[in-house]
């Protein structure tokens, strides 16, 4: 990194413009240029042009001064034809493409190597990126040949391959993931907090057989009192599952019946592995009395199923997909003069890359779920076309979703209790940003640029989602503001819930096997270890589940906390005292938190902001 300086010798007088240009030499290498100040005579006041992108072959960058400003109606003002001409350009650049019918539109890029360079990984980043990748695959292999005349017979077994990369909570994870308590726990506060919810009535695929009688007025009792909650897979009902190697693995739609003690452990009291069918009107339940390993079968079965609705519906769809579609939707409408591209520019940073490493090597044919995972093989390109289909805006706000699951101010819900603090958090910090460019609801609806980009995401990047709540035009400041904390919540706190815990809870394979390799047990009495075993994921499958929970899970080198980029896209000092309000407010937290964890046996780590990476990055 360097810095030039160049002293002017005449007066310039008031600068709107800046024009930047790199001559071209033998080899066109491309310079990234952060910013430019102009210093005036005197007490003259800095002048800063934000540039934050790459300059290269002889194109010439004209910066506008760095002041944010809303769109005019003077066509001859030179701001405004700057803007213009900006958002021509960039919708040429920025295109969108469907990579599959039913989900959210991408941009347009078959590779990486297609994507516009200002949204690539910087060098650091793709080094690392790539290094880890081929980390991991070494470790595989590794793996491979110390247990190639190892025995596959039981769950001792797996601790042979339970090595390398991995955490002190996932050694944890390794001594309790049999305990009842540590499973109902996950549901709160694990890898995917977000499907459970509290009942209000008995589900309707629960069907009780004869002699159950007492378990019915156990569940009554429990809904009499508000302390039964369920956990219902039924998206997964007749997805497809994948042929791995010529072998046929096996997907199940699962509901879990829990109870809330008085002392706020969360514990299964019935699972229901399959939902009634016409060949199983009353299918098998399975109770904590059952014989152990019948009864640790059907918790792995639930963990199996939870695996695929936490990667694709609540990890790829909810934060990946629906970043990039802010992402897109912000470069094509919003000029980089607009407040509102200065405020979500820094959490858009590298979004665009990791998606579409992850459109051409993780959900890609042939790619790793498709190598490893029960869903792969097409049966996860249906699981994310229902759950798109069911991806309401409510849904991606903390305090709209968990009043609808009933999960507000349920005791020990750490995620929730989280979440709900940074929405505040970011609420306030989204507000004093808003506030400082439109004091009156008529100015957000007279924009047209904001209105654009709001049309942008709900009507083509989300292809139609005004049905499932999402705005189409924004009517008041409140509204605008209800939004923006959404978008900043869902591509940094969310996805930090989201995508941390991997490297936690994913690494011990059976907590959370990516793959079943038998059906789904109908009876209790005959499952043994055997039954178990051949279930469970085999060797190759549970070793590339640990690489690529460590890959994605764990801390990334370059990353950069929330709210604490180094550039600065706002000129002036109301802005900067908003955004350092902001860094206020999150060291606050992070101070309430830290204490918190000190006092517990499992502390809660991913929304701590100091853990919360600004934007979708890995």
């Amino acid at each position: 990194e360097e810095e030039f300086d160049r002293d002017v010798a005449e007066d310039l007088g008031l600068l709107q413009f800046v024009r930047l240009r790199k001559h071209h030499w033998l080899v066109d290498d491309a310079w990234f240029c952060d910013r430019i100040t102009v210093q005036g005579p005197g007490a003259c006041a800095e002048a800063a042009f934000p540039c934050y992108r790459w300059v290269q072959s002889e194109d010439i960058l004209s910066l506008p001064e760095g002041t944010a400003r809303l769109p005019g109606d003077n066509a001859l003002d030179v701001f405004q034809k700057h803007r213009e001409k900006e958002l021509k350009d960039r919708q040429q650049i920025y295109c969108w493409a469907t990579w599959k019918e039913g989900l959210p539109l991408t941009i347009a890029a078959e590779s990486k190597d297609d994507l516009p360079p200002n949204m690539r990984f910087h060098e650091e980043k793709r080094l690392d990126f790539e290094w880890t990748l081929k980390a991991g695959a070494l470790e595989m292999a590794l793996k491979r040949v110390y247990t190639l005349l190892s025995s596959w017979n039981c769950l001792e077994d797996f601790d042979q391959i339970f090595w390398g990369q991995k955490s002190a909570l996932a050694e944890k994870v390794h001594q309790c993931w049999q305990d009842d308590e540590l499973f109902g726990y996950q549901f709160v506060n694990g890898a995917n907090p977000m499907l459970l919810r509290r009942s209000t009535s008995l589900p309707s695929r629960l069907v009780l057989p004869s002699g159950m009688e007492e378990l019915r007025a156990e569940l009554e009792k429990e809904l009499q009192n508000g302390s039964l909650f369920e956990a219902d897979f039924i998206l997964l009902d007749g997805i497809p599952a994948n042929v791995i190697r010529g072998e046929k693995q096996y997907l199940a739609a699962p509901l879990v019946m829990l109870k809330m003690e008085p002392n706020g452990k969360l514990l299964p009291m019935v699972i229901q592995i399959q939902p009634p069918n016409p060949s199983s009107p009353i299918p098998t339940l399975f109770l904590p009395s059952d014989p152990p390993l019948a009864w640790l079968l059907a918790k792995s079965w639930v963990r199996n199923s939870d695996f695929q609705l936490h990667q694709l519906q609540y990890h790829l769809l909810n934060t990946h997909l629906v970043a990039e579609v802010i992402a897109v939707a912000t470069m094509r409408c919003l000029p980089g003069l607009h407040p509102i591209f200065k405020l979500l520019i820094p959490h858009i940073r590298y979004t665009m890359e990791i998606n579409t490493r992850a459109r051409t090597q993780l959900i890609s044919d042939g790619g790793i779920f498709d190598k490893a995972v029960s869903t792969g093989g097409g049966g996860h390109v249906q699981l994310l076309r229902r759950a798109t289909a069911q991806l309401t805006y409510c849904s991606l706000c903390p305090p709209d979703d968990l009043a609808d699951r009933g999960l507000l101010g349920l005791p020990g819900a750490l995620y929730a209790r989280d979440a709900l603090q940074l929405w505040e958090i970011i609420a306030r910090y989204v507000e004093g940003i808003v506030h400082l460019f439109y004091q009156r609801d008529d100015v957000v609806r007279g924009d047209p640029e904001l209105q654009a980009w709001c049309r942008e995401i709900t009507e083509v990047g989300l292809c139609q989602a005004q049905d499932r709540g999402f705005p189409v035009s924004f009517q008041s400041q409140s509204q605008l503001c209800h939004f923006l904390t959404m978008c900043v919540f869902t591509c940094t706190a969310q996805h930090a819930a989201i995508n941390q815990g991997q490297l936690d809870w994913y690494a011990w394979v059976p907590n959370a096997p990516c793959t079943m390799r038998m059906p789904p047990p109908t009876t209790k009495e005959d499952v043994t270890m055997a039954t178990v075993m051949g279930s469970l994921p085999d060797i190759q499958q549970a070793c590339l589940q640990m690489a690529i929970s460590w890959h994605l899970g764990r801390r990334q080198p370059d990353m950069v906390p929330l709210g604490h980029h180094k550039e600065k896209y706002f000129s002036g000092p109301k802005p900067k005292a908003v955004l350092n309000q902001f860094r206020t407010d999150l060291e606050n937290l992070e101070k309430e938190i830290t204490a918190r964890n000190e006092q517990l046996d499992w502390p809660y780590e991913y929304l701590k902001p100091s853990c919360i990476e600004n934007s979708v990055t890995i």
